[in-house]
């Protein structure tokens, strides 16, 4: 059982207070809050990049997830099934400061995201000396682990989910004569939502690592859950991507992967907890 958070001992060695728990809380976010800092001012200079070929990547017709999908279509003998047409959307700005705004916004999020890996070090610093020697060992790595799922949903959130999305809303209409004009701002805040999001989804391995370290979370549970994780799934490929089941499998696979990979992590935690609780029954 890990050690609490306020039960922690000083460089010195000697037990920390509550108040040098919080300065020491304090610059760990203040430390965090300026890498992310640093990677703001990254992506403000060079804020025509990353407006240009990041941000308005999904809308353009050579945006790479495109070109590769409809390649892979016509090697595949499946014609243009998998080729999502050309769109145009027209953005618009409603308020005289939004842009200037939004300019922030984007350098924010992608300061977040370059980030993200110190940013999640320094809590595991603030973390770690609760813990264990044994829970040491069992979560050996876990920053790149982290980093790596979150950097794992990030791509997949905006090379797959983000340009069907992108596509789906800008070509569904209700009737011809409504005609789609976004303002950037939704835009942006959609994009955003969806990739960050994608990125913390893939972070389900590891909450159930830990849901499941703590007894919120079983293996069987999951298992039971599995047929409605995967009609969840399934709608939402359906609704984002072109209706071929080439496309719909791109955007399936990996999500059901995901959640195989937490039915058997669970698992295995599971399987430790009941060797640990052999000893005591015997006693």
């Amino acid at each position: 059982m890990a050690k609490s958070l306020f039960n922690r001992k000083s460089a010195t060695g000697e037990e920390m207070s509550f108040i040098d728990h919080l300065e020491a809380l304090r610059w760990h976010i203040m430390r965090a809050l300026l890498a992310v800092l640093l990677g703001a001012i990254v992506v403000f200079v060079y804020m025509d990049f990353f407006f240009d070929k990041v941000i308005m990547g999904p809308t353009r017709s050579n945006f790479i997830t495109y070109r590769v999908l409809c390649a892979a279509s016509h090697k595949l003998g499946l014609g243009n099934s998998m080729c999502l047409d050309d769109i145009k959307i027209d953005f618009i700005s409603t308020e005289m400061s939004s842009q200037f705004m939004m300019s922030f916004t984007i350098a924010f999020v992608g300061g977040l995201v370059i980030a993200f890996p110190y940013v999640f070090w320094e809590f595991w610093r603030f973390v770690k000396p609760a813990l264990t020697k044994k829970e040491l060992k069992r979560t050996r790595g876990v920053i790149f682990w982290v980093s790596l799922l979150f950097f794992s949903g990030i791509s997949f959130g905006y090379f797959l989910i983000a340009p069907y999305t992108v596509n789906f809303f800008a070509a569904y209409t209700l009737s011809p004569m409504i005609k789609n004009t976004f303002t950037f701002n939704d835009y942006l805040d959609n994009i955003i939502s969806l990739v960050l999001g994608t990125g913390i989804v893939f972070q389900l391995p590891l909450v159930v690592f830990f849901l499941a370290k703590v007894g919120l979370l079983t293996a069987d549970f999951l298992r039971q859950s599995r047929k409605f994780a995967v009609v969840i799934i399934l709608v939402i490929a359906a609704v984002i991507t072109p209706p071929d089941v080439v496309s719909q499998l791109i955007v399936t696979i990996p999500l059901w992967l995901l959640f195989e990979i937490s039915i058997s992590i669970a698992a295995r935690v599971n399987k430790e907890q009941e060797k640990d609780q052999v000893p005591s029954e015997w006693s």
